[in-house]
């Protein structure tokens, strides 16, 4: 975010919001909270990376802001009550090497009011080009996630736009929680404010305890003295975002087209759209024939671990796991020669290799660096699973989702669910200026695209 963006939007009022006091029914249960939360493999070693920034559109008509405000409050200390470890912060112990853990010690969590009279909900929605000034509108810009031990796990902020709409835009702490479990709060949160604190949704409450395999259990302890041994704190380069959206029959298209051609089934509507994107990028950036790039897929393990965890809980589960070829290839193979790289890497995410994985990293901690990637990489996460546009909190669903700087790189994608349902989903993608200029007049990849908006 550029100073002059920073200075436009202007803030209003900062709260520091803790979990509501239970009923007397609940007291027992909120005496028995879990003080101390122990991080797991996949939690640490996204230390060094940066917050979930993730933002929703909602058009007039919006609630006055003398109700909005104390509305939003009241709901976020409900939802806390709920998520009670995103209102602590991250700790050290030290023995002799040092692990991390969470604090569940009730700090607060930050809920800041602001106006931005730089920019309309037209914004959003005009261009295929995000304009720069959105990133402006998240809370805990430009901290990496050790830096929970003294900032706030989580952070919302709720901008009042030039035109009345509501930008609500929620940064949190991506060693604590992940994708998942960003938008089980934010549905949480939505279902409290719409019922005026009746229901919690239909997910149900989170499962708080982070998850260890019996062959590292806990502490995981970290062979380093102090942060400078393994917190990365490089700039972000340059980079211009576009929001692509893919209707479901698109998508359909796509996975039709890549299970033909390899003549198989097995190719998903997610890998035939990512080998649409991957091959029209390795175009988009001008690779020679014989240059290698990598996709790297973000997996999650929920259900790969036995017994599975539920949906509902806490912590994060996924490894990246990487598809390689030449840019030769994907022109000469078609898209579904690269589906199938896709669809390959993503079946190598076993339930042994995440056991080998998370016994290595005991062994050997090491930090994930996406800020290594390089102009011949993919990387997604995310999933079009997750509950975006149901988040109705009493003013109807939003209109869009945006995301913030945190982690935009060179050949950072993120998908969403799309907003029209049907199997729909969109694509946030983050390239330099050049090729970002290049990709979207791509014959071959806008035609999908204009099958989402024509």
């Amino acid at each position: 975010m550029s100073e002059s963006e920073a200075e436009q939007v202007r803030i209003l009022s900062r709260h520091t919001i803790r979990p509501s006091p239970p009923p007397p029914a609940a007291a027992v249960a909120a005496k028995s909270r879990i003080r101390q939360i122990h991080l797991n493999q996949w939690d640490l070693h996204l230390l060094s990376n940066n917050y979930i920034q993730k933002g929703l559109l909602f058009p007039p008509p919006i609630p006055d802001q003398n109700l909005l405000i104390p509305l939003l409050l009241s709901s976020f200390s409900q939802a806390l009550n709920l998520f009670y470890p995103f209102a602590g912060r991250l700790s050290t112990t030290r023995h002799p090497t040092y692990s991390i853990s969470i604090h569940a010690n009730d700090a607060g969590a930050e809920f800041i009011h602001s106006s931005a009279p730089h920019l309309t909900s037209s914004d959003f929605t005009s261009s295929l080009f995000i304009p720069p000034a959105v990133r402006s509108l998240f809370p805990l810009d430009n901290l990496v996630n050790h830096d929970g031990h003294t900032f706030p796990l989580l952070a919302a902020q709720a901008n009042i736009l030039a035109d009345g709409s509501l930008f609500l835009a929620c940064s949190l702490n991506h060693a604590v929680a992940d994708g998942a479990s960003f938008w089980h709060f934010i549905n949480t949160w939505s279902a409290l404010t719409r019922s005026g604190g009746a229901s919690i949704g239909d997910a149900g409450p989170p499962v708080i305890q982070h998850w260890f395999h019996p062959s590292t259990p806990p502490p995981i302890g970290l062979p380093f003295r102090n942060e400078a041994e393994f917190i990365v704190r490089d700039p972000l380069p340059a980079t211009r975002e576009c929001f692509f959206h893919f209707s479901g029959g698109a998508v359909a298209r796509l996975k039709d087209k890549a299970n033909r051609e390899m003549g198989v089934t097995r190719i998903s509507s997610l890998q035939a759209l990512l080998a649409h994107m991957w091959r029209a990028t390795t175009r988009a950036r001008g690779l020679k024939p014989d240059i290698e790039t990598t996709y790297v897929v973000i997996v999650g393990h929920r259900h790969r671990v036995t017994p599975p965890l539920p949906k509902t809980y806490m912590g994060n589960t996924a490894i990246g796991v990487p598809a390689t070829a030449r840019a030769g290839e994907l022109a000469e193979n078609g898209l579904g020669w690269a589906a199938l790289q896709l669809n390959k890497v993503v079946a190598f995410a076993t339930e042994e290799n995440a056991i080998r994985w998370l016994e290595n990293w005991a062994k050997r901690p090491q930090m994930m660096k996406i800020k290594k990637l390089h102009g011949t990489c993919l990387l997604t996460g995310s999933s079009p699973r997750f509950d975006v546009f149901g988040n109705d909190f009493g003013w109807g669903r939003p209109a869009e989702v945006r995301s913030g700087s945190g982690s935009k790189l060179d050949g950072k994608v993120t998908v969403y669910e799309g907003k029209e349902g049907g199997g729909s989903m969109a694509l946030e993608v983050c390239l330099s200026a050049a090729a970002l200029n290049a990709l979207v007049v791509d014959e071959e990849f806008m035609e999908a695209v204009g099958l989402a908006t024509g």
